[in-house]
């Protein structure tokens, strides 16, 4: 994984009106201020920015502005045509999680990321917990699921998530009764680089690939009561744990471009 410390990532605002808000949350995240975002082209040393635009915290990869900023929406866009139209409790992560006799588990998405997973778990009624370890991407959660949280389409479902930064390898057991965890390693992405979404590319190229995500499944497993999900790629082997050398999928979901390996600790109870 990639060092994001904190020495090539700054947070600006668009707007000086913003400029307190700005030093707020760098502060909170323990990244560089630098004030007006026009000022970052003359820092050659930064490769992201952290940037408040019109009230919206976005990340832009300096060397390729075109891509545009990147942000967390629990509101509009995909996140919502998903909640709305994606299946509800008939779709895969939701079989893949366990909810089905009515069981609506604490869920405790170790991998965070964009929190797109954990959103479609919360709608669905889980609590979920969402552990992220890099600050910037930490800091994205934290604004939309604030954003979120003031909406009265999603509030309720924002009200049902809860951010913890930390890394998960070393502090798992932060989270409190645990009934699934939830894993999403970032894998090498096989397609070439323009294929790969313009927010996927921001994303990658700050978190790099996890390449410590099998360390991951042990203290997992430790943790979830009756079961951890692992989302990898259909070309990606399971993830293999040192200290638990034989350890294999329960069961698998597959779909096309991906698969959900299922492992039991033991049943979920029938309502």
């Amino acid at each position: 994984m990639i060092d994001s410390h904190h020495k090539n990532i700054a947070v600006a605002y668009c707007d000086a009106f913003d400029s307190d808000r700005c030093k707020l949350i760098a502060k909170k995240w323990h990244l560089n201020y630098l004030g007006d975002a026009a000022a970052a082209t003359k820092q050659t040393q930064l490769d992201f920015l952290l940037q408040l635009n019109n009230q919206i915290l976005e990340l832009l990869k300096l060397d390729e502005p075109k891509l545009g900023g990147i942000n967390v929406d629990f509101v509009e866009g995909a996140v919502a045509h998903r909640r709305k139209f994606g299946g509800g409790r008939g779709q895969d992560i939701a079989k893949a999680i366990g909810l089905k006799h009515g069981f609506t588990p604490h869920v405790l998405d170790a991998t965070a990321g964009l929190g797109r997973d954990a959103f479609v778990l919360a709608s669905l009624g889980c609590q979920v917990t969402l552990m992220e370890r890099m600050p910037a991407v930490a800091a994205l959660l934290d604004d939309g699921l604030a954003r979120a949280k003031l909406n009265s389409e999603v509030g309720d479902i924002a009200n049902r998530m809860k951010l913890v930064h930390a890394s998960s390898i070393e502090n798992m057991n932060l989270a409190q009764e645990v009934d699934v965890v939830y894993l999403d390693p970032m894998y090498p992405h096989r397609e070439k680089s323009a294929a790969v979404k313009k927010e996927m590319r921001v994303f990658q190229s700050l978190v790099g690939e996890d390449l410590d995500a099998d360390d991951l499944l042990a203290p997992a497993l430790a943790l979830a009561k009756y079961r951890v999900v692992v989302k990898r790629p259909s070309y990606a082997p399971p993830l293999s744990c040192a200290s638990l050398p034989n350890k294999k999928p329960s069961t698998s979901i597959t779909m096309k471009k991906n698969r959900f390996d299922v492992y039991v600790n033991q049943a979920i109870p029938k309502a």
